[in-house]
């Protein structure tokens, strides 16, 4: 009997633990989804802006502490860039949180399994 009290202190200890691990990744995966968006809803607004603008206008691009004379299209290229960016990386994002929702379920459910068996026998 103390071998099982044993074997399912050991295995309510490492779902303890896995689910703390999963639940700060999942909050860490949140933020990083939230910031892309942001992201992209700035590179967005900032697209919308600058087409509204005449061809013949100057834009500046910052690169560190300064900023570079660009052309229109490179700027324009460049936050079509930024936002596809984005959405790949939040799908990627998205994709691995789903794949730690699924591992922490699949551990819960293993764990109920083990006690299940354990009070059969």
């Amino acid at each position: 009997m103390a071998k099982v009290d044993m074997e399912l202190k050991k295995a309510f200890a490492e779902l303890q633990e896995k689910q703390l691990e999963t639940s700060q990744k999942l909050r860490i995966a949140d933020i990083q989804i939230e910031n892309l968006k942001r992201t992209k809803q700035h590179a967005s607004i900032t697209e919308r802006e600058i087409g509204s603008l005449d061809e013949s206008i100057k834009t500046y691009e910052s690169v560190g502490r300064m900023f570079l004379l660009t052309p229109m299209d490179k700027v324009k290229e460049n936050l079509k860039t930024k936002q596809s960016t984005a959405e790949e990386k939040i799908k990627v994002i998205e994709n691995n949180k789903t794949y730690l929702e699924n591992s922490l379920k699949e551990a819960t459910n293993s764990l109920r399994e083990l006690v299940q068996t354990k009070k059969e026998s």
